[in-house]
């Protein structure tokens, strides 16, 4: 496993190794002592979603003491992986990076507590995308922004999304709540 870390400050991308042969592969998706290593958060949930080529979910996270980090995987399919930077302190703050993932290139991206985050399904196959979070999900602070804010200017690789009733209608990145550092447990 190797990792570095991203433009925004917290976001870690991490390659875990494949081990291919004539079968297929194999691979470590989360070794306690290794994220521990990278200064990761214990885990409490694990999160698996799958969806069709061309949806769009997001811009999602948690607020004040319920605000998740997430460990973001791909385990079959294609997504375009983004994390838009929501902590108004930060130097980066409305910024946003995107990050292919796939079932096939072993990379995880680390978004810590104070982002928003959202992914589209590339290529013709379902993507199922594997989460863990360090908190689990509490419905009363689940919050978002809209996916095509254009503050954000976000460079979604594909025109037609399948979007979500209920994203289609989150706020805007200026109308939606955001992390405070000094609200949450953690920067």
């Amino acid at each position: 496993m190797t990792s570095k870390e991203l433009r925004l400050k917290g976001l870690i991308l991490i390659e875990t190794k494949l081990f291919h042969d004539e079968r297929g592969f194999f691979t470590e998706h989360y070794k306690k002592e290794a994220y521990s290593a990278l200064g990761l958060p214990e885990f409490v949930q694990d999160n698996h979603s799958r969806s069709k080529p061309g949806v769009l979910r997001g811009l999602h996270y948690q607020t004040g003491p319920h605000a998740q980090g997430k460990l973001v995987s791909v385990i079959r399919g294609r997504i375009w992986d983004v994390a838009v930077d929501i902590r108004k302190d930060s130097p980066t703050y409305g910024q946003w990076e995107a990050i292919e993932l796939s079932g096939e290139n072993g990379l995880q991206l680390w978004i810590p507590p104070g982002f928003a985050h959202g992914f589209c399904v590339l290529g013709d196959e379902d993507a199922d995308v594997f989460y863990k979070v360090d908190r689990v999900y509490a419905p009363g602070n689940e919050v978002g922004i809209i996916y095509n804010d254009p503050q954000l200017k976000i460079e979604w690789p594909l025109k037609n999304l399948i979007i979500s009733e209920k994203d289609s209608k989150l706020p805007s990145f200026n109308q939606s709540q955001f992390i405070d550092r000094d609200k949450t447990r953690r920067q």
